[in-house]
């Protein structure tokens, strides 16, 4: 297919099982997906956390990559601070400690480092708070060429009103949303009340607009390859009508099925939908 309507990349958080247990490295994730049929790839920084600025590690991962035909395009990236934090002093911690994987990102040829949006206060507050995080880090990252983008990722962050309005105060090209089809969950501590939840089409139509990647994230399957909690056909025609044709990440993150049987079924999911929309 020389032009689909979209392309498919895989989400490293998929295998977190296999990487935790210590069966599979950072190192192999290149091959891993390869052998998944998939050519495109998104790091989570928390399995080479230490690694940021290693050249040599991050030249041997452009080895492997390149070896396998696999292109790397975004490092997500956790555990560095909250970018939104009421605390200016806390706030700029936070900016300068995601520098050093703006320099891997672009290092390894990668387009973007996704952030989170975390903060406290009013939803006023929140917005300001976190629309200066960011607007500070999208500064560093222009001079690097590497894009910062927010997911939903609880909190206020998953209402997709919210981040959509951070995304105007930051008013800046490099910065945008990765919309994750399964983190629209406003308090994880009510998880089963359904008040908790944001409604995930609704979120994912408001993040478009801003989005410079697309997290397919999938759970469980019914007989049919189906993804039992997200309607694949509905939200990828929210995602292709919002003109977006880039990648779509697979992040599979179920507990019934192994992890790479999962990574099997939302591809072929996300390929079948392709070619249902293109038809």
């Amino acid at each position: 297919m020389s032009n689909p309507l979209y392309r498919i990349s895989l989400a490293e958080w998929s295998l977190n099982k296999p990487l935790f247990a210590g069966e599979i490295s950072n190192l192999d994730f290149a091959s891993e997906s390869r052998a998944a049929g998939i050519d495109a790839i998104e790091y989570v920084n928390s399995f080479f956390k230490d690694k940021a600025t290693d050249q040599p590690y991050l030249k041997e991962l452009n080895t492997r990559a390149d070896g396998e035909g696999v292109r790397q395009l975004l490092i997500m990236c956790d555990g560095e601070g909250n970018l939104g934090d009421a605390d200016e002093a806390k706030r700029t911690r936070a900016v300068e400690n995601h520098y050093k994987w703006i320099g891997a990102a672009a290092t390894l040829g990668c387009h973007s480092i996704r952030v989170n949006a975390a903060s406290s206060g009013t939803y006023e507050e929140q917005q300001d708070r976190a629309a200066d995080g960011l607007r500070r880090l999208c500064e560093y990252a222009d001079g690097h060429g590497i894009n910062v983008i927010v997911e939903n990722h609880g909190g206020l962050s998953s209402n997709g009103a919210w981040l959509a309005g951070v995304m105007e105060k930051v008013g800046r090209p490099r910065c945008g949303t990765l919309p994750d089809f399964g983190n629209f969950c406003l308090d994880w501590s009510r998880k089963d009340e359904p008040d908790a939840w944001y409604d995930r089409y609704q979120g994912v139509r408001e993040l478009m607009p801003y989005a410079k990647a697309v997290s397919a994230k999938s759970h469980d399957f019914d007989d049919n390859g189906n993804e039992v909690h997200t309607d694949y056909r509905r939200m990828m025609k929210i995602v292709v009508d919002a003109g977006y044709s880039g990648y779509v990440g697979v992040e599979y993150e179920g507990e019934g099925i192994e992890p790479r049987e999962g990574i099997r079924l939302t591809k072929v999911l996300l390929e079948r939908v392709r070619d249902d929309l293109s038809a």
